[in-house]
């Protein structure tokens, strides 16, 4: 692909949803923005959020992994499937029932002013750093495949994609995304289809044989029964549970589109539909997975060291230039549907939960306006510092600590949903602050400590536990009130 076809896909796509933002955000308030006045379709939501959970890094990582995994996976996926039903009858209603904006004022209604903050503090961090992330892959791609032939540097490359954002969500906020994820779904579901159907031509391959190549691989090999293993379907079914109960229903981002629903039963219809289309969704993927790795090695093509380098090396190498645009369509898609909507949410808990906007009189609008920009700049910072690393492992590294935040998100919600117990509310933050650094002490010395044992995703329930435990012993006398 030239740099030029490379910019015209690229402008063509951000003029589109500009003019969806324009046709969305017509006599928007800051109501609009945080909830989108309640009124969303759910069918539409339900759509949407499928390209907002596949993130530009689920999009290349889940088809090079099979290489090294298997479909092993899957059993993280169905663990998912019980956590959303969790989400759907218990969160959803609760939500709902008490009208919240941020999901986080119900650690205020239940613990404290202290708990409220941390809650919504650990979510700031974790998604700036975490919507930072994947904004700064999707960078990497643009300018690898654009800007570097103009001889562009990285910031101006970063600074150009993130002003974009800010300016179709500024105005709509919630509502806009809720409309532009249905487009970034779409182009994230064609690439996947329109690149297992170049490879099932050139192989020359129909429908059944297709099946039979993808069912009969080594590489479509589910389950894993080795205690020891991190892919071990109990570890992994659990943590697929709870992952998804932390990263989405205890998540701002997410829940926040939830909530635009018209009411309790069109949320719920939304979450019931949206985790079909999330599965079906990742067995393509996955299947691609086996389709990439065979098409690669019947036609004598090199597989990169790197597992996440195949697909991409692939699509814009050798499926010819349909594939190539739609999977440039892909990768920014996944990218930036995590981008704005983090944006939003960021925008919204720091409007409601910091600063309490919904209660104050004057300036409302303008106040949030500034607060996104603030967010914008800061995720401009984070970006450009991930650059300056220059080592992919560090930044990954950073990544994964700031997921190390929804243990103790759990473990809060857990505490305040299971019983009626008071807890100092002073003491919130140590606990939350003090769970994952003794995780990190864990799973740094889990092999040595416990004759082998590796820790995988269910490290999240250990940090979940933790924060449990300490909030039983930081009891106040009296029940709640």
């Amino acid at each position: 692909m030239t740099p030029l076809l490379v910019f015209g896909v690229v402008a063509i796509y951000f003029l589109v949803l500009l003019g969806i933002s324009h046709f969305t955000s017509g006599n928007s308030d800051n109501n609009t923005f945080f909830t989108a006045n309640r009124q969303s379709p759910w069918y539409l939501v339900a759509y949407g959020m499928v390209g907002a959970s596949l993130s530009g890094i689920t999009f290349i990582s889940v088809p090079g992994e099979v290489g090294n995994s298997n479909w092993t996976y899957l059993q993280f996926v169905m663990g998912n499937m019980v956590g959303y039903a969790v989400i759907a009858f218990i969160l959803i209603p609760l939500f709902y029932k008490l009208r919240l904006v941020s999901i986080y004022e119900y650690l205020k209604d239940r613990f404290g002013q202290n708990s409220y903050y941390t809650g919504s503090a650990f979510f700031l961090v974790s998604q700036t750093i975490g919507a930072s992330f994947r904004l700064f892959l999707a960078a990497v791609v643009l300018q690898i495949a654009f800007f570097d032939a103009f001889g562009i540097p990285f910031f101006v490359t970063v600074l150009t994609t993130i002003i974009l954002i800010w300016l179709y969500t500024f105005r709509g906020g919630i509502k806009t995304i809720v409309w532009t994820d249905t487009l970034q779904t779409t182009f994230l579901l064609l690439a996947v289809i329109i690149s297992i159907y170049m490879i099932v031509d050139q192989m020359g391959l129909d429908f059944s044989e297709m099946i039979s190549t993808v069912s009969e691989s080594r590489m479509s090999n589910i389950f894993d029964w080795n205690w020891r293993s991190d892919r071990n379907f109990y570890k992994t079914f659990l943590a697929g549970i709870f992952i998804t109960i932390a990263m989405n229903g205890l998540d701002q981002n997410v829940m926040q589109k939830n909530l635009t629903c018209k009411n309790q039963k069109d949320a719920q219809k939304n979450i019931f539909w949206f985790s079909i289309t999330f599965f079906i969704s990742t067995v393509l993927f996955l299947a691609l997975g086996v389709l990439l790795y065979k098409f690669a090695i019947d036609q004598g093509i090199k597989i990169p060291e790197q597992s996440d380098e195949l697909y991409p090396l692939l699509a814009l190498n050798h499926f010819g230039i349909l594939a190539g645009i739609v999977f440039l369509l892909g990768i920014i898609a996944a990218a930036f549907s995590s981008a704005d909507s983090a944006l939003t949410a960021l925008t919204t808990s720091f409007c409601v939960d910091i600063l309490d906007l919904p209660n104050k009189k004057a300036n409302q609008k303008r106040t949030r306006v500034w607060v996104h920009i603030g967010f914008t700049i800061l995720m401009f910072l984070v970006i450009i510092i991930f650059n300056s690393l220059n080592d992919s492992s560090v930044v990954s590294a950073v990544f994964k600590v700031a997921g190390f935040t929804y243990g103790p998100l759990l473990g809060l919600f857990a505490f305040g949903l299971l019983n009626k117990r008071a807890v100092k509310d002073r003491n919130v933050p140590i606990i939350c602050i003090l769970a994952p650094i003794i995780s990190v002490i864990l799973d740094l010395n889990s092999e040595a400590w416990f004759n082998g044992y590796k820790f995988g995703f269910e490290i999240l329930l250990v940090k979940a536990t933790l924060t449990f435990i300490g909030l039983w012993l930081n009891y106040s006398k009296g029940n709640l009130k």
